[in-house]
């Protein structure tokens, strides 16, 4: 079950007795797995990012698709890599932000997904390797993303024979995404991408009532983790539109996929987001997951399997468009 309008939102969809029996087993078993291991409240960025590349983490072992290719672009301070995803006679390029608290994930940690849209759309993917936190905090990963998507309207067409370009991202990368729609949008005149896909991102870094009020209970985000997150970001003003896009004219952007689900503390962000991104005259939907959790699409259980079908399709419908 999801739900898919804006503002028609179904109560239900809230219901736990919505939550289906493969989606409690695997949120008790990763919760019970989540309180065995430090958090980043405890251990510095960089021990949880070997233990994410180390296959140590709660996601399990990084898997490498072999379709998939590293390369390097000039970025703002120097070499930013990128993980591509290229298909013969693709009918679109996809630039896919990863999502990990802006400090933690990598551009090569989710071919699995990657390659399954590359596959099922026929588009090409380039995911950003951009810096983390809090080695290199705002606006770096802001100033990488930029530089990437511009490199890509650049280059599209030579390298992959298409200029249909759309964006996406999970989490943090969600918000980055955003965020370089409104630099293209604001700082270059350009309106480059004609979809977005935008799951479970963080779009309000004043927190929103959810996230604020969410507590302890860790199911890979809680609301001391999600600070902590946010003070390795370091933002000057939460307020600002490149730092937080809850509060910017979100006018002239493109058709928008919101996915989340219901145990995530970054509900209201979607929630919030969708309405407003409405309210601007683009197209919204909204797809909100019964017991879904951060990152539940990563996970293998059905939901995530429901959910992953919905992005890959809403990408397949606007390239149709």
């Amino acid at each position: 079950m999801s739900q898919s309008s804006t503002f028609a939102i179904d109560p239900r969809v809230f219901d736990p007795a919505c939550i289906d029996a493969s989606t409690h087993a695997a949120n008790d078993r990763l919760e019970q797995i989540l309180g065995g291991l430090p958090t980043i409240l405890q251990i510095p960025a960089q021990v949880a990012r070997d233990a994410r590349t180390s296959g140590k983490s709660f996601l399990g072992p990084v898997v490498l698709s072999p379709n998939g290719r590293e390369q390097m672009i000039d970025g703002p301070a120097g070499p930013l890599p990128l993980r591509v995803f290229a298909t013969k006679g693709a009918t679109g390029v996809l630039l896919h932000l990863h999502g990990g608290g802006w400090a933690l994930g990598a551009h090569d940690q989710q071919d699995f997904l990657l390659d399954a849209i590359a596959q099922s759309t026929d588009m090409a993917v380039v995911s950003v390797g951009y810096r983390l936190t809090p080695e290199h905090p705002y606006p770096a990963a802001n100033d990488d993303c930029e530089a990437a998507a511009l490199w890509l309207v650049a280059n599209s067409q030579e390298l992959f024979g298409t200029q249909r370009l759309m964006i996406g991202g999970e989490s943090a990368g969600a918000h980055l995404a955003v965020t370089t729609l409104l630099r293209l949008r604001d700082r270059h005149g350009l309106t480059p991408f004609s979809a977005a896909y935008l799951t479970y991102g963080c779009y309000d870094l004043a927190l929103t009532p959810g996230a604020r009020n969410w507590g302890e209970r860790n199911l890979v985000l809680s609301t001391p983790i999600i600070r902590q997150y946010l003070e390795w970001f370091a933002a000057p003003d939460p307020y600002s539109p490149d730092v937080s896009p809850l509060y910017a004219d979100l006018s002239g952007l493109p058709p928008a996929l919101f996915s989340v689900g219901t145990l995530d503390p970054l509900l209201d962000d979607s929630l919030f987001m969708s309405s407003r991104w409405s309210a601007a005259g683009n197209q919204a939907e909204l797809a909100i997951y019964p017991g879904g959790i951060h990152a539940f699409n990563a996970m293998p259980i059905p939901l995530a399997a429901s959910a992953n079908a919905r992005i890959q399709n809403f990408l397949k419908q606007r390239l149709a468009d």
